[in-house]
């Protein structure tokens, strides 16, 4: 696998999540290498002696203390202090393809040649990262104000060979100075000097890598959901007419463009969703005597693009702000070159991760939603006043003796409605820190972690959703028989169907959800349809 060459200007979700979760090594660009030496050389030789003027991070005090002198002379030990004090986070450590997406953001930025570090210190972050040394982060602690200063704090303790400090390597949590060791990674013990800490700490690298790797996760879900739409589409023999292209075309949303299409695709060729099929009077249809035509089904599958439409948008719009985020300078001072050939530090609140804590916000709810009309979905199919003639419960024969699937729909709305309490925004939360110098904060920490609960529960939904939709086509399959699925819902319902043993009578429950809720997760699901019919949009 090549390096992934960062330059600061076009690394990508899909190179990040590279890095994070296959392993791919990075190498800096030779101009950005340039750069960051050139600029540092600068500063070396103008800005770090005992007369310089009060520069901020580079011979002051931090934060509340900034109008605190340092002494040249007590630089080295300035850093290395800034850096145990700041290893304040608590909770449960960050998994390693958060870190390594994190570690990997940070070095990115320092491509830009604005923040002051020197060279030495970003190559031995490059080394930690291809060599598997990562750091052990506490999830918690940031507000996502300065940055993620207690998360990135401890990446540092770790880089400095501090003896407190943790890291894993090869799958094992042991001392920094171990894992450096291990991986050959010399001197262990590792000096920072001026505006170095500080160049490494005050940075949304953390909120960052979780939201890449929440949207990777979320648009493989969206195009998940399609596809269990579709299914249920077949399961209870909907319309068609609610996904022509002209209906869509005429209202100009792109998401909802695509969602109606990726329907199509996948119904493609069925029979069963004709109105030859509806006029097949099901056994268990109570409510349809004779056979009228439908004229309209309930929204939750006739305003299926419209809905998933409007979601997709919204990703959309969050990885275009993620993905400016992954280019960014996000530390302070910054440096810059004037017209003169000299180089002036600006003050600034790059660090403050409003827009990832919006874009995490924004999603959550995308993802709600999603959550919310697959549960409709599910829930009508079980329902006898809602599924056309299928079984109460989707039960098999005799009804009654067996009870069916309505308790796994119960868990299923457990779920949605958990999401929901989910949705309330981090970003209008506030709370005032550090003597109130930092008088406003984002809560994107918060808001990037309450979108990965999200992410997790939703193939329980669409999980449940496909078990359901499969177990109605399987309990119909005689009645039906003659009226064939679509070529996508066929490779879906095969999937399904070689994962989960279908019979009559009642079984123990866990043997039909885990598989079902394990070929959403895994992306198995999606990658069967993709198999058969090509690329989802």
């Amino acid at each position: 696998m090549n390096a992934i060459i960062l330059d600061g200007d076009s690394l990508t979700i899909k190179d990040t999540v590279r890095i994070a979760r296959q392993g791919a090594k990075v190498a800096l660009a030779d101009a950005a290498r340039a750069e960051i030496i050139k600029v540092r050389n600068y500063i070396e030789e103008n800005w770090l002696t005992e007369n310089a003027p009060p520069t901020y991070g580079f011979n002051t005090g931090v934060g509340k203390l900034k109008d605190y002198a340092i002494n040249q002379a007590d630089n080295d030990r300035f850093q290395r202090n800034i850096v145990l004090s700041h290893c304040s986070g608590i909770g449960e450590p960050a998994s390693e393809e958060i870190v390594r997406a994190m570690m990997a953001v940070r070095i990115n930025a320092f491509c830009l040649g604005v923040s002051g570090l020197r060279i030495e210190v970003v190559d031995r972050l490059v080394e930690m990262l291809n060599l598997g040394v990562h750091p052990v982060v506490p999830i918690q602690g940031s507000v996502g104000a300065s940055g993620d200063l207690a998360p990135l704090a401890h990446m540092v303790s770790v880089l400095i060979g501090y003896e407190e400090a943790e890291a894993y390597y090869q799958g094992e949590r042991m001392p920094a100075p171990q894992a450096l060791e291990k991986a050959g990674i010399s001197p262990i013990a590792f000096d920072l000097k001026a505006k170095d800490c500080l160049a490494l700490i005050n940075g949304n690298s953390l909120c960052a890598a979780m939201a890449v790797l929440n949207l990777h996760d979320a648009e493989m879900l969206m195009k998940t959901a399609d596809a269990a739409g579709a299914l249920s589409l077949e399961a209870i023999r909907g319309e068609q007419a609610a996904f022509d292209p002209r209906i869509h075309l005429v209202r100009k949303q792109p998401g909802q463009i695509a969602t109606a299409e990726n329907i199509r695709r996948i119904i493609e060729g069925s029979r069963r969703t004709t109105e030859a099929a509806r006029a097949v009077r099901l056994e268990d249809d109570i409510l349809h005597p004779k056979h009228t035509a439908r004229v309209q089904d309930q929204y939750s599958f006739r305003c299926l693009p419209q809905v998933h439409g409007s979601c997709r948008d919204q990703l959309e719009h969050a990885k275009e702000l993620i993905t400016r985020e992954l280019n960014a300078a996000t530390d302070n001072p910054l440096v810059f070159w004037n017209e003169f050939g000299a180089l002036e530090f600006l003050s600034g609140g790059n660090f403050h991760c409003e827009p990832i804590a919006f874009a995490m916000d924004i999603l959550t709810i995308a993802l709600v939603e999603i959550g919310n009309i697959s549960e409709r979905r599910l829930f009508s199919l079980c329902d006898t006043t809602l599924n056309y003639g299928l079984p109460p419960n989707l039960a098999g024969k005799p009804i009654g003796l067996n009870y069916g699937y309505g308790i796994i729909s119960t868990a299923a709305a457990s779920v949605a409605s958990e999401n929901k309490t989910l949705a309330f925004p981090a970003v209008a939360d506030t709370i005032p820190t550090k003597s109130s110098q930092e008088d406003h904060v984002s809560m994107a920490t918060w808001a990037c972690r309450k979108t990965r609960q999200v992410v997790d529960n939703m193939p329980k939904i669409l999980g449940v959703e496909c078990l359901l939709a499969a177990r109605a086509i399987f309990l119909t399959e005689e009645a039906l028989g003659g009226y064939k699925l679509g070529t996508g819902s066929q490779a879906l319902y095969d999937a399904l169907c070689e994962a989960i043993p279908f019979q009559q009578e009642d079984s123990y429950m866990p043997k039909q959800t885990t598989p079902a809720l394990e070929i959403v997760r895994s992306g198995a699901f999606l990658e069967a349809i993709e198999n058969k019919i090509g690329a989802l949009k």
